[in-house]
């Protein structure tokens, strides 16, 4: 049919022209000038291209577009027409969210341009097939297999469901050309999690999980080598990561080959552009083909110190909205960089219906429940955007003072996630008390733990939010709470406590950790800056870590120095915690060490004492500047 249409096009093309002067449309308004005529030869001459563009396409209808549900405007189901000029697959693929039966697998499929140039009309989607097997070698039949369409309005990402698979079992995956079996994308590994009635000793065929915990990796800074040591130097089953993901900053990353492209993250071209950077990087490619991935966004995915109304520098006012050249208000920004993420993050979507939604459970046998929040995006009352918490006297009717936020952080009806968001939390940790699980683990973005970090308090971190802090912990202690550990990353610090109210002496002994309800681990960034990181070598940021864990109650190791991550590795018995510090970021090495261990045994809801066996190889202990 298409030939046949090309072949009447050009063996006629006087015809054709003909046909479309007889259109009066295409003729000049002004009988006295003819040159404001359409030329009806050109308009015949792109029609001819367009039939020949159609050569490239091929039947849709044998195909089932199973593609995972995105936003508006994605769903070329019923096209009739898929592109068959062939595809590259740009950022190998990922996966993530795994369940018991069912895990996200994500590719990116970008049409290659044709001989002459010319790439597939926006209303042609690419058809890509998925297989996924319990082999590497990808032999046999794939337990699951299927196709879907993707197209230029998804930035050519595609997300697939994978079903019906097995509980605790790893697989291998690859996507393929549906129009050429033989075009095909890198294979990745993944896995499904245990059901959530698996007894405890039995997940993970009874070895212990590992997971491995990133956060705040700015492009600019270094090479992801963090992503790269925990692919190769640990047997993390989980990667998780606890925000700041990309950053919507330039900065100078020129001199040790990281120059950032594009300019500060406003639009939907923005923020794919940025998504599309990060990926190419080796180590970040590698953790994402390797093992499945469970994500929370922080601030710097939408903009610096956003919160639900605004960022540092932008909001919807009118002076909010001319922080850029190109116009864009606040909401325009959430908007663009929340659709980016979700195209190119292998992450369900919890509430069709919410797309900011992202927190949500997972129920890992009778082990864990893996409980990620959004204390960030989704609800949060205003936190510091700089001119609130500057150290001037303003004349605005509502700051008096120094520090605005300081002093409504103690507000009861004060919220750092919502209302909605608090009281699911809340119910999810009884719940999963009641359910039997050992651990309780709650991955979410900033410090938790109040920390005075030379007499001032962070009120971005939970120290902004402290009746919202209060009530949480006041909740685990009242309805006895067990096994509770709260990550966290955003500060580009390592910082490891006993959980227990502010400043309780009375009820919290530092030195034992008798009285404490859990335990944080709080985690350095990937690459992203400290004031200590910059510094030749370790030893200013020892002395400020000295100081910190000596004033801080409940904190119990500090180190700013390194960039790294931890790995958690969990059995019924332990949860412990290895901090890896990275030697370098500035080229790409996987050179790095272990900088501290931490255990912490079911049941006595605190570090095991002596904390980190007593000695650690970075950064500082409480029990060894107070000589406990």
């Amino acid at each position: 049919m298409h030939w046949l249409v090309l072949q009447l096009l050009c063996a006629s093309a006087a015809q054709a022209t003909l046909l479309l002067d007889r259109n009066l449309a295409y003729r000049s308004p002004f009988a006295d000038n003819p040159q404001l005529a359409h030329n009806t030869r050109e308009i015949q001459k792109r029609h001819v291209q367009h039939a020949r563009r159609q050569m490239d396409v091929a039947d849709a209808t044998k195909f089932d577009d199973e593609h995972y549900p995105t936003f508006y405007g994605a769903d070329f189901s019923n096209s009739p027409f898929i592109w068959k000029g062939g595809l590259n697959f740009t950022h190998a693929v990922a996966s993530g969210d795994p369940f018991d039966t069912s895990v996200l697998l994500w590719t990116r499929a970008v049409p290659l341009t044709s001989p002459d140039g010319q790439l597939p009309d926006q209303s042609v989607p690419a058809c890509l097939s998925f297989a996924v097997h319990t082999s590497a070698s990808l032999s046999g039949r794939p337990v699951d297999s299927g196709q879907a369409f993707t197209s230029y309005d998804v930035d050519w990402t595609l997300k697939v469901e994978a079903k019906g698979l097995k509980p605790d079992t790893k697989y291998f995956f690859q996507f393929s050309d549906c129009t050429n079996p033989k075009g095909v994308s890198p294979v990745g590994s993944t896995r499904t999690i245990a059901s959530p009635n698996t007894p405890a000793k039995q997940v993970n065929g009874g070895k212990p999980l590992t997971l491995a915990v990133f956060s705040c990796s700015r492009y600019q800074d270094g090479w992801f080598n963090a992503y790269g040591a925990a692919v190769h130097n640990t047997s993390a089953d989980i990667f998780v990561h606890l925000g700041d993901y990309i950053y919507e900053s330039l900065g100078n990353g020129a001199h040790i080959g990281r120059a950032t492209l594009g300019r500060e993250l406003a639009t939907i071209h923005d923020y794919r552009q940025r998504l599309n950077q990060y990926r190419t990087d080796p180590n970040l490619a590698s953790a994402h083909l390797n093992a499945p991935w469970i994500t929370v966004w922080d601030d710097h995915e939408v903009a610096d110190q956003s919160w639900k109304a605004g960022t540092a520098d932008s909001n919807d006012s009118t002076v909010g909205c001319s922080f850029s050249a190109s116009g864009a208000c606040f909401t325009d920004r959430k908007l663009a960089a929340v659709r980016a993420y979700h195209e190119w993050m292998p992450i369900r979507q919890v509430d069709p219906d919410d797309k900011l939604r992202i927190w949500r459970n997972f129920q890992i046998g009778k082990l864990l429940d893996l409980t990620m929040l959004d204390t960030r995006q989704y609800d949060r009352d205003i936190t510091d955007v700089y001119y609130n918490t500057a150290n001037i006297v303003t004349n605005h009717p509502l700051i008096h003072n120094v520090e605005f936020i300081n002093s409504i952080a103690d507000f009861n009806n004060r919220s750092l996630m919502g209302a909605a968001q608090e009281k699911w939390l809340l119910d999810t940790l009884s719940q999963s008390q009641s359910r039997g699980a050992v651990w309780r683990v709650i991955g979410q973005q900033i410090v938790f733990t109040e920390l005075d970090e030379n007499g001032s308090l962070d009120v971005d971190a939970w120290d902004g939010y402290r009746a919202n802090r209060g009530r949480i912990v006041d909740y685990l202690y009242k309805h006895k709470i067990s096994n509770t550990v709260i990550l966290s990353g955003d500060s580009h610090a390592n910082w490891v406590s006993d959980l227990a109210h502010p400043n309780d002496t009375k009820s919290y002994d530092p030195v034992t950790g008798k009285g404490a309800i859990g335990v944080e681990f709080a985690g350095t960034a990937v690459t992203s800056s400290s004031s200590f990181s910059g510094k030749s070598t370790p030893e200013p940021a020892d002395t400020a870590s000295r100081q910190f864990v000596a004033v801080n109650t409940d904190l119990q190791w500090s180190e700013a120095f390194y960039r790294g991550f931890f790995t958690l590795t969990i059995d019924e018995e332990t949860l412990a915690a290895t901090f890896y510090a990275m030697r370098n970021i500035s080229f790409l090495t996987l050179d790095g060490f272990q900088s501290a261990h931490f255990v912490v045994k079911a049941g006595e809801n605190k570090l095991s004492r002596p904390v980190a066996g007593g000695s650690v190889l970075a950064g500082a202990l409480k029990s060894s500047v107070a000589g406990q």
